[in-house]
């Protein structure tokens, strides 16, 4: 499997895709979510220009780190417990997977020591499914005020996982009620806190999730090919 020509394959998806909606491509930032796949993969990922990395696991994220070149973007998307978050805000450059204040608290308190406060996207859970994590879209608003009063992070979007379906065009209601629940909060216009990202859409569906307004689309399995674990980005 050619990397190189997969990284062409999934830009070439983002520009057509942008095109039909009328947006401009440049808006949209592609995260290579790299969870599984060995340095060398990845090292062929970003010579063929992959910049963001997505991770859902904090110490296979830490290997990686130390072994790939300096000035790449890490992205934290998975799961992230709560002792596991100090260390995550000195390896990430954004959390993508913030579903509860008690993590915003440990991840503001560590991240004080950093240059500026660490930028985060709170997760939703749209379909209110029990295997899944992040915050009742009823809860949302609530946790977004909390977090906005936390010194070290700031608040910059809205993530989701949808409920799985057969056709990418299924996950439209999805991905339309995320990008309605991120309006509702800016226009709540809470300190501190900025809607601008929405992180919505992996390799299967990402094209739909674009024309719904998606500017974060975490793609694995399109540029590294099939792995075996699941997780929040494919």
């Amino acid at each position: 499997m050619n990397i190189e020509d997969n990284v062409r394959r999934v830009r070439d998806r983002i520009h057509r895709a942008a095109d039909r909606a009328g947006r401009d491509p440049r808006s949209i930032t592609l995260v290579a979510v790299s969870k599984t796949v060995p340095a060398d993969r990845i090292r062929q990922a970003t010579e063929a220009g992959i910049e963001i990395l997505g991770e859902n696991r904090v110490q296979e994220a830490r290997e990686k780190i130390s072994r790939l070149a300096p000035g790449l973007t890490w992205h934290m998307v998975g799961y992230l417990q709560r002792n596991k978050a100090r260390e995550a805000a000195r390896l990430f450059q954004m959390v993508q997977s913030v579903d509860r204040f008690s993590l915003g608290e440990v991840l503001s308190g560590a991240a004080k020591e950093r240059p500026e406060p660490l930028p985060v996207l709170v997760q939703v859970n749209l379909g209110g499914e029990s295997t899944k994590a992040g915050t009742a879209p009823e809860t949302l608003s609530e946790l977004v005020k909390g977090l906005s009063g936390l010194d070290g992070i700031r608040v910059r979007g809205l993530m989701a996982i949808p409920p799985p379906a057969a056709r990418p065009e299924e996950m439209r209601p999805h991905f339309r009620l995320l990008r309605e629940l991120a309006e509702r909060v800016a226009g709540l216009d809470i300190p501190r806190v900025e809607m601008r990202e929405l992180s919505i859409g992996m390799t299967a569906d990402f094209e739909v999730a674009i024309e719904e307004g998606a500017t974060m689309v975490r793609v694995g399995t399109a540029i590294f090919g099939v792995r075996d674990e699941g997780g929040h980005g494919r």
